[in-house]
């Protein structure tokens, strides 16, 4: 049974593809900080594991993956997902304490994740693995009022190519997809503050899929980086 750690597994994105992977019988550590809701996108299935802690902590960090090896033997696939989009602001009216909660789950929480994922990558028999980050559809053209959510995403980026680059001698790929428009619960909160002209939105079982597809290919090939977004969302051409 193959095995993937998700992050940020109790709602939205995440449980999708914990779902999607769960379905297609690999082995599924969630991690997220609410129980309760771990619990709730698990129940039925055997194959689950139920990693509370919070990403942005390293004693969290390492103790969801122990966690996890002592149940899977290896890891897989990290899809490195938890994240937070922050309070929509002018970057002169988004307090500091603002800015640094968002940097510490959207940047050093994937940090810690990718870095415990590599560390346990490269060490495991057979060597290698896979890491697929989260990006977003604002690491190429960002939502107004978004900088800290934005800035973060373009330095996910950058983690992207230097994990690709480094994981080479450790047969470790690693690969970003960038979503547009999934309905999650965030994009419900912009739909209910734009009711008279909502924007194109698509299932977020899509993402689920496109993940789990990237995640099943043979560590010779690699998807470096996918978007995925609603077909009519204004990213192509001027909008």
């Amino acid at each position: 049974m193959k095995s993937v750690l998700i992050t940020g597994a109790s709602a939205g994105i995440g449980a999708a593809c914990a779902r999607a992977f769960l379905e297609a019988g690999w082995r599924v550590g969630l991690m997220a900080r609410r129980k309760g809701a771990l619990q709730a996108v698990a129940a039925g299935y055997e194959n689950a594991v139920i990693l509370p802690g919070d990403v942005t902590s390293p004693e969290d960090v390492a103790r969801s993956f122990r966690g996890f090896l002592a149940e899977a033997g290896r890891l897989d696939v990290l899809f490195n997902n938890a994240g937070s989009f922050g309070r929509a602001a002018p970057i002169d009216e988004l307090g500091y304490d603002e800015w640094r909660q968002v940097v510490e789950v959207n940047l050093h929480g994937m940090f810690l994740c990718a870095q415990a994922a590599f560390g346990q990558m490269r060490r495991q028999a057979p060597m290698g693995g896979r890491i697929i980050n989260n990006g977003s559809i604002s690491a190429h053209a960002p939502r107004p009022g978004s900088v800290a959510y934005t800035t973060t995403k373009h330095a996910i980026t950058g983690l992207t190519k230097t994990l690709s680059l480094d994981g080479r001698r450790f047969d470790i790929a690693c690969g970003q997809i960038d979503i547009g428009n999934a309905r999650t619960g965030l994009l419900e909160g912009i739909i209910a503050a734009n009711p008279a002209s909502p924007p194109p939105t698509m299932d977020v079982a899509h993402v689920g899929r496109a993940v789990l597809s990237m995640a099943e290919l043979p560590l010779e090939a690699n998807v470096q980086f996918m978007t995925l977004m609603a077909t009519k969302m204004p990213y192509i051409g001027r909008g």
